[in-house]
């Protein structure tokens, strides 16, 4: 039995359809996130799911129970949101017990789940604090931990680590990932934060413009995305899609970048699918990811592609350099060692591993099987 199962979900306000027709189905412990750019309908959503708004068309079953209709207090979920949401004038300790109180639990039960869960996310030393004397992490802690509480079915977080600073957004998001594995329990997680999905996430659930693109693993999602959408939004830079027109050499296939020009590129694809053999003598569009474009200083084992690409911006990272650059006339990007530097305008070799690549039809988008 699912967790939680979302069935033809429709969402409109006003005339405006911000969801149209989700279909999603999460496993129990599953920490499956909700990601997509700003407008996509991921909140609405997990909104929806809460039963904070109700939706046009569908239905929401959390737990093998259709709760489409039911208060958010009914739906045995508990939520942690991007402002936290605490109390100020109440101590940690109440902050976590005030929903407690007013569902009339135990003041022994009560001393004990603050107990569990004040361990569990170190804020021992917190409970007599109020939220104005804490950190974000601390805070966050906190709203964490009243969540806790409640041992619900389904936990749900909506971008809980947005307002923290980048190297305590690292912390959290590694925290919550820790605490995930200690209790098992099934999250749904909304962020714009490619980083935090690929990391934390079970399954991701691409969105755009009101409809899931794709619901897989971190590596698929990554290594085999199911359309244009998700190859160009998924990865930091994401994968380079270039049009080609796929050709046969022999027993293998074979992408042309710019065919006809002088600078034409031939790329050999030797795991190319069985199923793109119908496409040959057709255009496609191309995808390969930066690391597959190098210059060889990571030690290069197999038999490479060698390229000539015109650079037009070099982008030094640190732990490694970014390069844009021309080649057979489409935009990609490399990645490079971190020492090599190289100038606009100059023609510099690459070396293209085709071992991973992905082909997608240029008319639906969609990934060539």
């Amino acid at each position: 039995m699912a967790a939680l199962s979302v069935r033809g979900l429709h969402k409109r306000f006003g005339s405006t359809e911000v969801l149209k027709g989700i279909d999603l189905s999460v496993e129990n412990g599953e920490f499956a996130v909700l990601l997509g750019p700003s407008g996509c309908g991921k909140s609405t959503l997990l909104n929806i799911i809460a039963g904070l708004e109700r939706p046009n068309e569908g239905e929401v079953e959390i737990g093998g129970r259709v709760v489409t209709g039911l208060p958010p207090r009914d739906r045995d979920i508990a939520m942690v949101f991007q402002s936290y949401a605490l109390y100020p004038a109440m101590t940690v300790r109440r902050n976590i017990t005030f929903g407690m109180e007013c569902r009339g639990v135990p003041r022994a039960r009560q001393d004990e789940a603050v107990a569990r869960v004040a361990a569990l996310l170190q804020i021992d030393g917190l409970l007599e604090r109020k939220p104005s004397q804490l950190s974000g992490g601390q805070r966050q802690r906190v709203a964490m931990g009243r969540a806790l509480v409640r041992d619900p079915l389904l936990f749900l977080f909506d971008e809980p680590l947005s307002n923290l600073d980048a190297l305590l957004r690292v912390d959290m998001r590694t925290e919550i990932k820790q605490l995930h594995r200690r209790i098992g329990s099934t999250i749904v997680y909304v962020t714009h934060d490619q980083i935090e999905a690929m990391t934390m996430a079970s399954r991701i659930a691409v969105m755009n413009l009101g409809r899931l693109q794709q619901f897989a693993t971190p590596d698929e999602v990554y290594h085999r995305p199911a359309n244009l959408f998700v190859a160009r939004f998924i990865g930091t830079p994401p994968m380079n899609t270039v049009k080609a027109r796929l050709a046969s050499d022999g027993a293998a296939l074979v992408a042309i970048v710019g065919a006809g020009r002088p600078d034409e590129t031939r790329l050999v694809l030797p795991a190319a699918p069985e199923a793109a053999r119908a496409w040959i003598d057709r255009e496609v569009f191309f995808g390969i990811r930066p690391e597959c474009i190098s210059d060889g200083g990571r030690g290069v084992d197999f038999s490479a592609v060698k390229v000539s690409a015109e650079v037009e911006l070099s982008e030094p990272t640190g732990a490694e350099t970014v390069v844009l650059a021309r080649l057979a006339g489409e935009r990609v990007r490399a990645r490079v060692g971190p020492h090599v530097r190289l100038n606009q305008g100059q023609s510099a070799p690459f070396l293209v591993d085709t071992r991973t690549t992905c082909l997608f039809d240029p008319a639906s988008e969609q990934l060539i099987a």
